[in-house]
């Protein structure tokens, strides 16, 4: 029961932040969202580095003075992995007026749905290898640290939900319903990336370290290729910096009092 309440609370938070375009007028004011969009960004650097990074080199202590090369190695090919998703799936970003990736007919309504699902992926996939890594026993690896990682994805999709949905209505052209919908089914990948890790953890147990260092990467080149950039374009930048402090003490805190 307590790892499906894992896997399902980072999709709950979205689905719940999406419902706020019931609530909310058309736009979030642009000081609000870079504080959240920062807020997100530190929330996700700080999981990557207590919830994933730090374990895997834990898990790879036997190896001595390398122990770093799970982590390293792991932590670049989820870079490379998000990347070559970034390159060969059409999207369109929130605030970008062109698309990228391969050319594609798809409204852009719908591009920024696979632009944001491309985003929660790696989160799923977070929550799935730390879970992974409690199922199978691991020394280090606890269920309360997994449900921690878990409830701050959760935390950090709620305004995320919100940024989302808004948009869709007010620069995507469809009703406040479809707009819920769609907002709410970009975090449906979270749940099916937790499971496909879940399942390649057990399969394939001895690159634990890998895969948690491998979520990490994903999520990391989500932050830096758009949260930040999102969260420092134009004026008062430092709203994003101040909000990806706050992100990133919350999320410490909680990994290290709860974890």
């Amino acid at each position: 029961m307590a790892v499906v309440l894992g896997i399902l609370l980072p999709f709950a938070g979205t689905v719940l932040g999406s419902a706020c375009v019931f609530f909310l007028k058309d736009r979030i004011h642009p000081g609000v969202q870079k504080i959240l969009l920062g807020f997100a960004s530190g929330v996700m650097v700080a999981a990557s580095v207590w919830s994933l990074l730090i374990p895997a080199m834990e898990l790879s202590g036997g190896m001595g003075k390398l122990a770093f090369i799970p982590a390293a190695a792991g932590l670049l090919l989820g870079m490379l992995f998000l990347l070559f998703l970034d390159r060969h799936v059409p999207h369109q970003h929130l605030e970008c007026e062109e698309p990228e990736g391969p050319a594609s007919s798809c409204r852009k309504s719908t591009m920024m749905l696979l632009a944001v699902t491309l985003h929660n992926l790696p989160e799923g996939m977070a929550v799935g290898v730390a879970l992974a890594g409690v199922l199978s026993g691991e020394v280090g690896m606890t269920l309360a640290g997994a449900l921690t990682l878990s409830l701050g994805m959760a935390i950090q999709n709620f305004p995320e939900g919100a940024i989302i949905s808004l948009p869709l209505k007010s620069e995507g052209g469809v009703s406040r319903w479809k707009a819920f919908l769609m907002g709410a089914l970009s975090g449906a990948v979270e749940p099916l990336g937790a499971v496909l890790m879940i399942l390649l953890a057990r399969f394939f147990l001895p690159v634990l370290p890998y895969l948690l260092a491998f979520a990490a990467g994903a999520m990391l080149y989500v932050v830096v290729e758009e949260l930040i950039p999102e969260a420092s374009q134009g004026g008062h930048s430092n709203l994003g910096t101040a909000g990806f402090a706050a992100g990133f003490v919350l999320m410490m805190i909680l990994d290290v009092a709860l974890g």
